[in-house]
């Protein structure tokens, strides 16, 4: 370093490098409208008491400093020593509306925070949310609610919280980060679909019947009796016979089976087209499993995925919500997968849902039933009474 250059910050003692890094990644100040008008006011007044050596313009510029001196020492302490804690519900759906609990505390012993504007930071970009706070008093805390609004599926992660306040006199805006990292699993949008034929995926399908738990007559299993179970499904005579409670499940009688098998390839341009069939394979599930379908989900080449009943609909859309979109080279190869596990099908009704009208793929996939695109889909639906969305 040549002689008179400022020092650099590696010169700086570790402590002190420390406090100005922390410094500059968590605060910083903009000048408000009325801020850069008292500036230059303050500025006319300082030029003006050196060329007059007028004691009154020195007083009045001093006092105009140290209200600069004072907006930033006060309004430093209305944004230190907070705490949050962010309350995510478990899982969103694009475009729904979801509501999101933001807890924060003041830990300091004797200093309210007032004026608060806090702000969602993800991705680097301040988001806001509306979130405004008057007053928090000292050592006390604050639950607010707000709505969050995702617009695409995938993995939201929220950085932190950026709090903002123009306290005392409105001259700065004194920013704060908190970080602290949060995320949640954004499904994709269920889009109202009209109602399906299922009489006619009825026919085309078939009912399998397969030795497992639910609504029938014949018997199942015997097991011993759990606090919650229905009394009235006791088996009386092995109750008698071994000295304890037992309960009797009944086999179901018939399972409709459905594969949905979702490509992944699609170029680039169709992206839109990508997330849509995202979409209708979400909408699908949702309601083959609402009617008693047994589905299995095959998503490109990644092993398929057993589903029955609707409390088992977000195991198969989080596969769907980190689905990534796979190059046009990759088709071959992905097909490939697909139509080997087909292959291994149990039966009943197999859809192929694809976002890319590929000519190669109807004729490696002869036992398809049904082929869907975001264009076609509606092939499966009634319209009567209600509209395929666009």
């Amino acid at each position: 370093m040549a002689l008179g250059d400022p020092p650099s910050l590696s010169m700086l003692p570790n402590t002190l490098q420390t406090c100005v890094r922390w410094l500059s990644r968590n605060r910083a100040i903009r000048l408000t409208t009325e801020g850069t008008r008292f500036l230059l006011l303050t500025l006319a007044v300082g030029i003006a008491a050196v060329n007059t050596g007028n004691n009154l313009f020195y007083l009045l510029l001093a006092m105009m400093l140290s209200l600069i001196v004072l907006s930033g020492l006060l309004s430093e302490q209305c944004v230190r020593r907070l705490e949050f804690h962010r309350h995510l519900p478990e899982y969103l759906f694009a475009n729904e509306p979801a509501t999101v609990t933001l807890w924060i505390a003041n830990r300091k012993s004797r200093v309210p925070s007032v004026s608060l504007h806090l702000f969602d930071v993800v991705a680097g970009q301040d988001l806001d949310r509306g979130i405004h706070l008057s007053h928090l008093a000292p050592q006390s805390s604050m639950l607010i609610s707000y709505p969050l609004l995702v617009r695409r599926r995938g993995q939201y992660r929220f950085d932190g919280v950026r709090v903002i306040t123009p306290f005392p006199f409105g001259l700065f805006h004194k920013k704060a980060f908190y970080p602290f990292e949060a995320s949640i699993i954004v499904c994709p949008e269920i889009i109202p679909l009209p109602e399906l034929r299922l009489h006619e995926m009825n026919a085309i399908g078939q009912n399998q019947a397969l030795a497992r738990r639910g609504p029938g007559n014949s018997l199942y299993n015997l097991r011993e009796f759990r606090p919650g179970d229905d009394s009235r499904a006791i088996h009386w005579m092995t109750t008698a016979r071994t000295s304890k409670l037992m309960l009797k499940e009944t086999e179901a009688e018939d399972q409709r089976w459905v594969t949905l098998a979702v490509s992944t390839v699609a170029p680039v341009e169709e992206d839109g087209a990508f997330e849509r069939a995202l979409s209708i394979a979400a909408s699908l599930l949702d309601l083959l499993l609402k009617d008693g379908y047994q589905v299995r989900l095959l998503l490109g080449d990644q092993q398929g995925i057993l589903a029955s009943g609707p409390e088992q609909f977000l195991h198969l859309l989080h596969p769907l919500a980190l689905c990534e979109r796979r190059p046009v080279t990759a088709a071959a190869s992905i097909r490939q997968a697909m139509a080997q596990a087909l292959a291994e099908s149990n039966g009943g009704l197999t859809l192929l849902l694809s976002p890319w009208t590929d000519p190669a793929q109807r004729e490696e996939f002869p036992a398809v039933d049904h082929v869907i695109s975001p264009q076609s889909y509606g092939d499966l639906f009634d319209a009567v009474g209600s509209s395929i969305p666009a």
